[in-house]
């Protein structure tokens, strides 16, 4: 096989998403295991709504619930040009994934004591809304201030060496 065509197999694409909603509280009460994406069932005044960006993720949470897995409080708001055919803002959305998949995180849900949270919502490289989750555990208390201390030194860190040249 020639060189040229190793060479752009090898190379992984530029994937490039759009991220409308990021739950950085997430990474802070927990800490995150596997991360998986899953894509998520919208109506179309759903999707106009993403589209401008206008979503809250922060106060959500995954729930698996006879057999299948939702997402339970994220907050689409209504798109304002859909008249009657608008959306509830806070229903319930059905993600989309795999049995496999789906049989893992009730699995370590309900066995294992882990929590299934959402991280990110994003448009990906194909204009498809995707959600990533995670399986996660809860920090406790002093795992934080762990955290909120290795974080201040590094932004120490930095501007240290910036001023450093």
């Amino acid at each position: 096989m020639p060189d040229f065509l190793i060479e752009a197999m090898a190379k992984k694409p530029d994937r490039k998403r759009t991220i409308i909603a990021d739950n950085r509280k997430a990474r802070y009460n927990f800490e995150i295991g596997e991360v998986m994406e899953a894509g998520i069932a919208l109506t179309g005044t759903e999707v106009k709504s993403l589209r401008q960006s206008k979503a809250n993720i922060a106060e959500s949470y995954v729930s698996p619930e006879g057999g299948e897995i939702w997402l339970i409080n994220a907050n689409i708001p209504q798109y304002l040009q859909a008249s009657r055919f608008n959306h509830e803002p806070r229903r319930p959305r059905k993600l989309l994934l795999h049995k496999r998949e789906i049989a893992k995180l009730i699995v370590a849900a309900q066995q294992r004591g882990m929590a299934i949270v959402p991280l990110k919502l994003y448009f990906n490289d194909r204009g498809v809304a995707k959600v990533e989750i995670a399986l996660a555990r809860g920090k406790k208390l002093h795992d934080k201030r762990e955290t909120e201390k290795k974080r201040d030194w590094q932004r120490e860190q930095a501007r240290l060496l910036r001023e450093r040249g």
